[in-house]
C-alpha cells in the first residue's frame, strides 16, 4: 500500500499550533529571540531545509555579537535579582513551567519531529525525559542547595541539537531552580523552533530565561569570553570544545564542556546473544544520533561468527523511514527506530566516509538499502541514510577514532585482552562503554583501563539524570561532572567538594 502524510501534521499545521500558543515568540514567517525578558523579532533569517522532505522553511533569527553582548549584559541583571528569590518560589515557578510543557507536550514534539526527524515515540521522550527529571530536582532542591548559594552571574548554554528538551531546557531548568538566570543559543541546525515555544512557556511564568540563535563563532565573545558570566555549559562535537577550553582555561570559569567519544561495545568469553540483541536494536534508536550511542564493537574472533548472526537480525528488523508516513489517515503515527539524519550534507558525509573505509581496505559487511524504508511517494530522501557496517576498518580511517553521528558500525576482531583495550580505547576518552562477556571477574579487572566514564556489564550506558552522575574520561570532556546533586553544585557555590576534571585538577565522584 502506498504510503501518505499523516493529516493534520504538515509543517504549516505544525508551525500554526505553535504560533498560536506562544503569538508572541512567533510571527507567519519568522521566529523571535528573547532578549531581557521580551521577545524582540531582529536578526537575520535564512531559508532552512529540514531533513524529513526538504522542505523549506525560515531559519533561526542571527544576531551580531553587539547584540549578544547587550543580551548578556540583560540576562546578568535578572540574575542579580532572580539570585534573591526564594526557594519556594522559584520552585512554584519552575512547576509552572512544567505544567505548561507537559500541556503543549504534542506540539513541541512534532516540532522535534519535522525540525530534526525525531520519530514520535523518541520526541515524545525527549520532552517527558525534560519534565520527569526536573520533577525529581523540585522534590530534591531543599536538600541540595543546603549549605550552597547561585553563582555570581548567569549560566551561558551551548547545545548540539539532538536533545534540545532533555538535555538543554532540562539543564535550564535545573540551573534557575538553583538560583541562577539562563542564556540558551539555539543550534544552528534544527530545534530552534521547538525550544522558541518552550522558551515562550518558561519566560510565561516568570522565568529568567534568554534565548538567541547566531552563528556560535561570532557569538563566542559574548556567551563564553563575558565576565557577567557565571558558568558555561557546552555539549558539542570537539573541535568546538576545544576552542571553548582554550579560552575558559584562562578565564578560569566554571565550566562543563560535554564533547564526542568513540563508545565502544567489547564482546568477550560471551553467550547470551537474545539479551545482546535487544540492546543492539535499541542503540540504533534515532540512527545513533546521540553521544552515548555505541558505533564501535570489538569482538572476541571466535565469537564473531554468533555475533554476526546477532547483529545481522538486529539490522533485518529496523524500521527507518519519514516518520509522518501513513498507510491510512486513521493509522497513528508509525513507531519507527529513525527518521533522517540532521541535514542532506550529513547523509551525503556518512556515504562519503563509508565508501573511505571500503577503498582503503575495510570489508563491507553491511552497505544498507534507502528501498527498505518507508517513505511517501515522489519525497526528497536525500537526507536518510540507511544501517551500515563495515568490518575490520582501517587504521586511518576517518571514524576509526571519532564518532560517526549516524547508523554507520564498525566491527574491530580481536584476540588477546590488550587488543581488546586498545580497540575500546581509541578516541582518547569517551563518555559510555561496555563490556558483553558470562566472566564478570574479566569484567571487574578490564574496567580501570578502560577510557570511559559510564561502565556496563552486559548492559548499555546512557547520559541519565536524576541521582546518576555522568561525565567523561580523557577527551570527552572537561570541566565540573553532573547528574543528580552534582548538577546542581555545578551551578552553586559552597562547602561541599566540587568534582571535576579542572585543569587544577579534581577528583572524580564516587560511583561511576
Amino acid at each position: 500500500m502506498s504510503l501518505q502524510h499523516k493529516p493534520g501534521t504538515t509543517w504549516n499545521e505544525v508551525y500554526n499550533r505553535a504560533r498560536q500558543v506562544a503569538p508572541e515568540a512567533f510571527e507567519e514567517n519568522r521566529l523571535a529571540n528573547l532578549l531581557g525578558g521580551e521577545w524582540t523579532f531582529t536578526g537575520e533569517t535564512r531559508p532552512h531545509a529540514l531533513a524529513i522532505d526538504a522542505t523549506e522553511i525560515p531559519g533561526p533569527p542571527r544576531i551580531d555579537c553587539a547584540t549578544a553582548n547587550e543580551a548578556v549584559q540583560q540576562a546578568s541583571r535578572q540574575d542579580a535579582t532572580w539570585s534573591k528569590v526564594p526557594l519556594d518560589e522559584r520552585q512554584r515557578r519552575v512547576q509552572g513551567a512544567l505544567t505548561l510543557l507537559r500541556e503543549h507536550r504534542d506540539t513541541i514534539a512534532l516540532l522535534l519531529m519535522w525540525e530534526i526527524g525525531k520519530p514520535w515515540r523518541i520526541a515524545c521522550a525527549d520532552v517527558d525525559r525534560c519534565v520527569d527529571g526536573v520533577d525529581w530536582y523540585l522534590a530534591e532542591i531543599e536538600r541540595q542547595m543546603q549549605g550552597r548559594s547561585p553563582l555570581l552571574g548567569p549560566v551561558s548554554n551551548i547545545a548540539s541539537w539532538n536533545y534540545p528538551l532533555s538535555v538543554l531546557v532540562h539543564a535550564e531548568l535545573v540551573q534557575m531552580l538553583a538560583g541562577n538566570a539562563v542564556i540558551a543559543k539555539t543550534p544552528s541546525q534544527g530545534g530552534f523552533h521547538a525550544l522558541t515555544l518552550s522558551h515562550a512557556l518558561m519566560a510565561r511564568v516568570g522565568l529568567p530565561v534568554t534565548l538567541l540563535s547566531g552563528v556560535g563563532a561570532e557569538l563566542s565573545e559574548a556567551l563564553i569570553s563575558s565576565p557577567q558570566l557565571g558558568a558555561i555549559a557546552f555539549v558539542g562535537g570537539r573541535s568546538n570544545g576545544r576552542k571553548a577550553a582554550s579560552t575558559l582555561a584562562d578565564l578560569r570559569r566554571r565550566h562543563i564542556l560535554e564533547q564526542e567519544g568513540l563508545n565502544t561495545w567489547g564482546i568477550w568469553n560471551f553467550s547470551q546473544w537474545n539479551l545482546l540483541a535487544g540492546h543492539l536494536k535499541k542503540g540504533f534508536e534515532y540512527a545513533k544520533q546521540r553521544c552515548t550511542a555505541y558505533p564501535r564493537y570489538v569482538v572476541q574472533r571466535r565469537l564473531l561468527p554468533d555475533f554476526l548472526t546477532t547483529y545481522n537480525s538486529v539490522i533485518a528488523s529496523l524500521r527507518f523511514g519519514n516518520p509522518f508516513a501513513v498507510e491510512s489517515p486513521e493509522d497513528p503515527l508509525p513507531n519507527l527506530d529513525f527518521g533522517p539524519v540532521i541535514s542532506r550534507s550529513k547523509a551525503t558525509d556518512l556515504q562519503a566516509r563509508y565508501e573511505e573505509a571500503i577503498s582503503t581496505g575495510g570489508i563491507p559487511l553491511i552497505h544498507g538499502d534507502l528501498r527498505t524504508g518507508r517513505f511517501i511517494p515522489g519525497q526528497d530522501q536525500s537526507a536518510y541514510t540507511a544501517p551500515a557496517c563495515v568490518l575490520n576498518p582501517p587504521t586511518g580511517w576517518s571514524f576509526h577514532h571519532s564518532e560517526p553521528f549516524g547508523p554507520i558500525d564498525s566491527i574491530v576482531i580481536v584476540d588477546t585482552e590488550s587488543e581488546l583495550l586498545s580497540a575500546m580505547n581509541v578516541s582518547n576518552g569517551a563518555l559510555v562503554a561496555s563490556i558483553a562477556t558470562d566472566d564478570p571477574e574479566f569484567a571487574a579487572r578490564i574496567r580501570p583501563d578502560v577510557q570511559a566514564f559510564k561502565f556496563g556489564v552486559n548492559t548499555p550506558r546512557s547520559r541519565g539524570d536524576r541521582e546518576e552522575v555522568f561525565g567523561g574520561r580523557g577527551a570527552s570532556w572537561r570541566g565540573a561532572f553532573v547528574g543528580g546533586d552534582l548538577l546542581v553544585a555545578a551551578f552553586t557555590e559552597g562547602n561541599r567538594p566540587l568534582y571535576g576534571n579542572f585543569p587544577n585538577g579534581s577528583l572524580y565522584p564516587p560511583n561511576i
